[in-house]
């Protein structure tokens, strides 16, 4: 995948959200999201730590976390939350936008994945639609597939994902689940928010495990 392409992407996603955003009033921001014990504000938080987040300061974050990858990203998320209002993470969001730094450790498709999915939790959950674009969505829908951050390898096993909405499936095996691109993508991320857009029988195996 064309890295400059990836950064294109990433920048137009980050400031449509950053759009979005600028229409939430006050207690949409105390929403819970999809992500479970984070609220709205906590997400925005998060998304501007992306660009923000050095080694020596994850491994201090680790460390405090006492190794546990979720505890630290929630605990850096609600410290950012604390220090900044909206108005002001809506700020930092828009002004990294097109910035090429990202969290150690992570591929160049994951902001993109971070981008898209995180927009998600902070519509659904207030009952707005995001659409997700649909090459961008795929792209990073096969990053997911192959990256073992998130699990989907092992949660997805003998699953067969098909978009209703693109030219594109992955998987073998008779438990097919059929729907959008971006409920696939938030099906393949962990959330069981995607089950609302999906039908086939693979899809009833996943709600017993998400």
């Amino acid at each position: 995948m064309d890295r400059e392409r990836v950064l294109a992407w990433t920048k137009a996603e980050r400031l449509g959200l950053a759009d979005f955003l600028d229409d939430l009033e006050g207690a949409d921001w105390e929403t819970p999201s999809l992500c479970t014990g984070w609220t709205v504000h906590d997400v925005v938080a998060h998304l501007t730590l992306s660009t923000r987040t050095t080694l020596p300061g994850m491994v201090k974050g680790m460390v405090r976390a006492r190794g546990d990858w979720e505890r630290m990203e929630f605990d850096a998320a609600r410290r950012r939350a604390a220090d900044f209002g909206p108005a002001e993470l809506i700020a930092q969001f828009r002004e990294t936008a097109g910035s090429t730094r990202r969290a150690p450790l992570s591929a160049p498709l994951d902001p993109l994945v971070d981008v898209l999915v995180h927009g998600q939790d902070i519509a659904r959950p207030l009952g707005r639609v995001r659409p997700t674009p649909q090459e961008q969505t795929i792209a990073a829908l096969e990053h997911v597939l192959t990256s073992p951050f998130y699990g989907a390898r092992k949660c997805l096993r003998g699953v067969r994902l098909v978009a209703t909405d693109a030219n594109w499936s992955r998987g073998e095996g008779q438990d097919e689940v059929r729907g959008p691109a971006g409920d696939l993508l938030l099906l393949a991320t962990g959330r069981a928010a995607g089950l609302t857009g999906v039908s086939g029988p693979g899809a009833e195996r996943l709600g017993r495990v998400l």
